[in-house]
């Protein structure tokens, strides 16, 4: 049987990993796998998680099963971290092992409630979202985001696109810190996409992976806020990877909110189906862990002030390194760079440029030119700047 399975694509991103770890130069740049990393090159576990981990050690009594759709501390705490008091809002909610769950599961309950719909993405996207896509076999459909001469958000090629919707479909949205780009909407683009979405009767679907990392948790949600305050039904994938540095305890949770508390029903009772058909309880260390972070003032404010502490870093690695190639170019092409949010920014390098810069300088990015800001150290900024210059950027 084994021998009539298919083979299979490597991943790009982990290909890029193999092929960092086997390069023998001792000065590498690794802008290629979305991790934060602080000053010393680290990816650390945050103070108040390691604090959390201590309470969970002494005070936990069981490991028997949660609930099939998570603890519901958990899910209340997050619900309430992303979309705030939200009055008159209706939420079903599941823990999923990670955003990429959350996401997977989310077009799982797209294809059971309205099987024909399409997914229009924003052209471009993380590519996991493409892949899981493919897998599943759903129609989609790329719409223009991002404008690659001015390397910002293109608001009149997205809304001339997007007006092929139709009844049912889903667009799938960034919350903030856009993967790959760096580019995020505004206020003003956030309610021109609203009144797109709206008057389509289409369905928004966010995957918010790093609140908290573009200018903080409030400002970050806002986008979002205003899209359940405005649609009928939206559906959120959360990750806690990046914002708690729980990247491999996999915490993330789908939500599906809606004015009709019928309709919210209704979806808790297929969100909590398909836990159960996919691998029946979620992990609940993790989100244990995020919880008590979240619930206790203490443990919350020191969480929020390394978090604060993260997003600054990466603000001020941003500036750096326009700052550099202001000095080494001498004009201001790259300022897009201090304009973007959050961990990532596409720089406009061809393939073969990323190519150059990897051999040439050991420098690794992905091939559509995505860097990862927080994987820079203040030693790399300048090596990352001549090697953008020399190879013609």
């Amino acid at each position: 049987m084994l021998e009539y399975l298919p083979q299979q694509s490597p991943d790009g991103i982990l290909q890029l990993k193999e092929q960092l770890s086997a390069d023998p130069r001792a000065q590498k740049v690794d802008l290629g796998v979305g991790v934060y990393r602080n000053a010393s090159g680290n990816t650390p576990i945050m103070r108040a998680v390691r604090r959390a981990g201590r309470q969970l050690w002494e005070d936990e009594t069981t490991k028997t099963y949660t609930a099939l759709a998570g603890d519901a501390a958990f899910l209340g705490s997050v619900r309430n971290l992303v979309l705030g008091e939200a009055p008159g809002l209706n939420v079903a909610a599941i823990a999923t092992p990670g955003g990429t769950g959350a996401v997977r599961l989310g077009f799982d309950l797209v294809r059971m409630a309205w099987p024909d719909a399409r997914v229009f993405y924003t052209d471009p996207t993380w590519t996991n979202h493409l892949s899981i896509l493919a897998y599943l076999g759903m129609e989609t459909v790329p719409f223009r985001y991002f404008d690659a001469a001015t390397h910002d958000v293109d608001m009149e090629g997205m809304l001339q696109d997007l007006a092929q919707l139709r009844e049912g479909d889903i667009v799938l949205l960034h919350g903030c810190c856009h993967n790959p780009t760096g580019a995020d909407l505004d206020a003003e683009g956030w309610q021109a996409l609203i009144a797109c979405i709206t008057g389509a009767g289409a369905v928004p679907m966010i995957d918010l992976a790093y609140l908290g990392l573009g200018d903080g948790i409030e400002a970050d949600a806002a986008g979002l806020r205003a899209v359940c305050a405005a649609c009928p039904e939206v559906l959120i994938a959360l990750s806690c990877s990046k914002n708690f540095g729980l990247y491999r305890e996999r915490v993330g949770a789908l939500m599906a909110v809606t004015g009709d508390a019928r309709n919210a029903a209704l979806a808790q009772g297929s969100l909590t189906h398909l836990n159960r058909q996919t691998y029946s309880f979620p992990p609940d260390h993790g989100a244990r862990l995020v919880t008590l972070v979240l619930n206790d003032p203490d443990l919350r404010a020191e969480w929020q002030s390394e978090l604060d502490e993260m997003r600054g870093q990466i603000t001020q690695l941003r500036a750096a390194l326009v700052q550099e190639l202001r000095a080494r170019s001498n004009a201001d092409r790259f300022d897009f760079i201090a304009r973007h949010r959050g961990m990532f920014s596409m720089i406009g390098a061809s393939p073969s440029q990323v190519t150059q810069m990897r051999t040439e300088h050991a420098i690794y990015m992905t091939r559509d030119s995505r860097i990862n800001i927080a994987g820079l150290s203040a030693r790399d900024v300048p090596v990352l700047a001549a090697a953008m210059i020399e190879v013609g950027l």
